[in-house]
């Protein structure tokens, strides 16, 4: 057994893997001010972003569910792998070769299972795919041809073929070192009691794939009446790496797009997701042998962003120059039962999208592959352009089941319509479509509002108010929030004129307490707002974030005595246990994993929720060419991570803010040990104890007085 990884081959691999191009492969991330980025938690539901990440530091924290950390960390709670196998995976990712402690090169393991398992779907995807030009995968051709799909339509969605031996794959996969059990494992053998055989056999292939590429599982068509699997379609069943309620076909090549254009079309198979794509529909996913549910949704929300203007939250489409739509996700149902129940599923779950939800349904019941090979591409544009919001299709559908022109035609239609319109969460769509189906049905409104009202209560619907004013800031992590540039913020980078006067919060006194207030009151480790934690809090954040800004012979006259909230001392003895200041040579990253480490998991969250806290500066120079480079879509592009790079210089501002509030600590450590010496000299009788003492008060007060030259011209306010 392998030893533990060297350290040295861990900060390896911290100083490679770009938090930022991390977390984006699954969150979508919004600059919050220069250098940090906000999204929705992929670790709990939430629909305001409270996700904060500060690639910089190569820090993480969520204010919604307190989880947070550095990159390892991250791949740690996604995956739900322990540390050592989050490193072996992000070395696997950046072709980063470990060394074991105590282990010879025989004893090393070959990488992390999971890495295994991924290393056998993409052997068995290039098996598959070198076997689709044979002379056996003729019927899987002639079915793929006939759906107007060319072979370079198939080789861009990897289409593949599995022949209709017994172990074909296994074979294959052996011969290239992988062992049964990995196999098993990887969901792409079963075991029999002639032994180990392929899952797919006689089946056209299609790779399933997670948002940064890497094939999870397959998802198969059978090609011969004499298949021992009736199922026209089988995926691979649940693994380590797949499990079906959390994939969606196709999100690999259609993620850039989602993410541009705010938008996602939910199909039903492998085949519409290749005739979207064909036809121009380059937002189009597809649910892998089940219903689209909320993990699904989540997936989609994370890389859909609601919209907002001001402090209403639009949970419905806006107009996109040059787009027929936006912020709005498309299902396409067929208009059987068997699609309307479809629907109805859908319609349950409509409360988790910030997005309003829509349905598309062609004519004659056609899918989009069909459509297409019908219509043209032109027809499938068409459909989606065309969709209907959910709620109308779903509540029209129950509706149209009725005669309305008989009164009990109406009623039956009042009372299949009620109970889906009572599900509308949100009251400022509830009263709308409430009237919209009374005119359809052609009731007075009391009696449907009657029925909705009591379908609402035995189905114990939660009220909500989507377009209810909210109290907003950008996530936790700073930017303009509800200040706005009357505060002196601005809205690209976080400050207006990135140093000029009037985007300066240093040089705007009033929104340098706003923003300080803010970051006290936003703060989870300690309720209390004072201008005494203030200062506490700011100094520790400035700390995290910028050590090079501290004085170090200031630094050194620090005692615990200068800190009276209970969590900074604790946080100031961590920094001790730490080493202190950091040497100006140490990189970024590892400055906040020795600070992490020396503080424990007691600290960890604070240490973050500090390391992603706005500060009331403008921001520094690396900060504004690695947010452009951000909002350029050049991520990573030079190979670099800036956690790696070492601690960089503080700027002007932030050395004299830091020195501000230094001195602060320092004065009122002055002060209470001036109060605390005179309280002793009080009880004293007189004598030289007490004119020695009275010695040290004068030496206190006059350093005090020095102090407030040297820094405020006397003035400490």
């Amino acid at each position: 057994m392998a030893g533990m990884i060297k350290k040295e081959d861990v900060e390896k691999v911290r100083a490679r893997a770009d938090l930022y191009d991390i977390v984006s492969a699954s969150v979508t991330l919004k600059a919050s001010g220069t250098g940090t980025y906000v999204g929705l938690c992929p670790f709990h539901d939430e629909k305001t972003p409270s996700f904060n990440v500060r690639p910089a530091l190569g820090v993480w924290h969520c204010f919604g569910c307190g989880l947070g950390g550095d990159v390892f960390k991250f791949v740690e709670q996604q995956e739900n792998i322990d540390f050592r196998e989050a490193v072996e995976l992000l070395a696997d990712r950046y072709h980063i070769e470990l060394h074991y402690e105590n282990g010879s090169s025989a004893d090393k393991p070959a990488g992390s299972k999971r890495a295994r398992l991924i290393e056998a779907n993409e052997e068995a995807q290039r098996f598959f795919v070198s076997q689709i030009l044979t002379k056996e995968a003729l019927p899987a051709r002639k079915l793929l041809g006939g759906r107007n799909f060319s072979q370079a339509d198939c080789e861009r969605f990897g289409c593949g073929y599995a022949p209709q031996g017994w172990d074909n794959l296994v074979r294959h996969l052996a011969g290239k070192g992988f062992t049964q059990q990995e196999m098993l494992d990887a969901g792409l053998a079963r075991q029999g009691q002639r032994g180990v055989y392929d899952y797919f056999r006689g089946r056209v292939t299609w790779p399933i794939r997670d948002s940064t590429g890497r094939t999870l599982g397959f998802g198969a068509r059978k090609l011969y009446e004499d298949d021992q699997i009736s199922a026209k379609y089988i995926n691979t069943p649940d693994t380590a790496l797949y499990r079906k309620t959390q994939v969606l076909y196709g999100i690999d090549i259609a993620k850039s797009a989602i993410v541009k254009k705010r938008q996602v079309v939910i199909v039903e198979g492998y085949t519409d997701v290749m005739a979207m794509h064909l036809a121009g529909i380059d937002t189009a996913v597809a649910t892998c042998g089940t219903a689209f549910g909320a993990e699904h949704a989540k997936i989609v929300r994370r890389l859909i962003a609601d919209d907002s203007l001001g402090a209403i939250q639009l949970v419905g489409p806006l107009k996109v120059e040059g787009q027929s739509m936006s912020s709005r996700i498309v299902f396409t149902f067929d208009g059987d039962a068997a699609g309307q129940k479809a629907a109805l599923h859908a319609f349950g779950l409509d409360s988790a999208f910030l997005s309003q939800t829509f349905v598309a349904v062609a004519d004659d019941n056609l899918d989009p592959c069909d459509l297409r090979i019908e219509r043209g591409n032109e027809a499938v544009r068409s459909l989606i352009a065309g969709a209907r919001p959910l709620y109308d299709f779903v509540i029209d559908a129950a509706i149209n089941r009725f005669d309305t022109s008989y009164t009990t035609g109406q009623m039956g239609a009042v009372k299949a319509a009620a109970p889906l319109i009572a599900q509308i969460r949100d009251r400022s769509l509830l009263d709308i479509y409430t009237r919209k189906a009374t005119r359809r049905i052609g009731v007075d409104l009391d009696i449907m509002q009657r029925e909705v009202r009591d379908a609402r209560r035995r189905q114990h619907v939660r009220d909500e108010d989507a377009y209810a004013p909210k109290r907003r800031f950008a996530g936790a992590g700073g930017g303009a929030g509800e200040f706005g540039e009357n505060a002196g913020f601005g809205s690209g980078s976080g400050f207006a004129g990135r140093g000029q006067s009037a985007g300066n919060p240093y040089a705007n006194p009033s929104a340098r307490r706003a923003l300080e207030r803010r970051d006290a009151n936003e703060q989870t480790y300690f309720k209390i707002d004072d201008a005494v934690f203030i200062c506490e809090q700011q100094f520790m954040a400035m700390l995290v974030q910028v050590p090079r800004a501290i004085d170090r012979d200031r630094f050194a006259s620090l005692t615990l005595a200068n800190f009276m909230t209970p969590v900074f001392r604790s946080l100031f003895q961590a920094i001790a246990a730490a080493g202190g200041l950091p040497a100006d040579d140490m990189p970024q990253g590892l400055w906040m994993h020795n600070l992490i480490k020396a503080g424990g998991p007691m600290l960890e969250s604070v240490v973050n929720e500090l390391a992603v806290m706005p500060l009331p500066l403008p921001p520094s120079e690396n900060d504004v060419r690695e947010s452009d480079a951000r909002a350029g879509g050049v991520p990573g592009a030079d190979g670099t991570n800036p956690a790696a790079a070492q601690l960089r210089p503080a700027t002007a501002d932030e050395r004299r803010y830091a020195t501000e509030l230094l001195a602060r600590l320092l004065d009122i450590g002055f002060m209470r040990r001036i109060g605390a010496a005179k309280r002793q000299m009080a009880a004293l009788p007189d004598g030289t104890e007490k004119i020695a003492l009275l010695g040290q008060i004068t030496q206190m007060e006059t350093a005090r007085k020095n102090l407030q030259s040297e820094i405020f011209g006397g003035n400490i306010g």
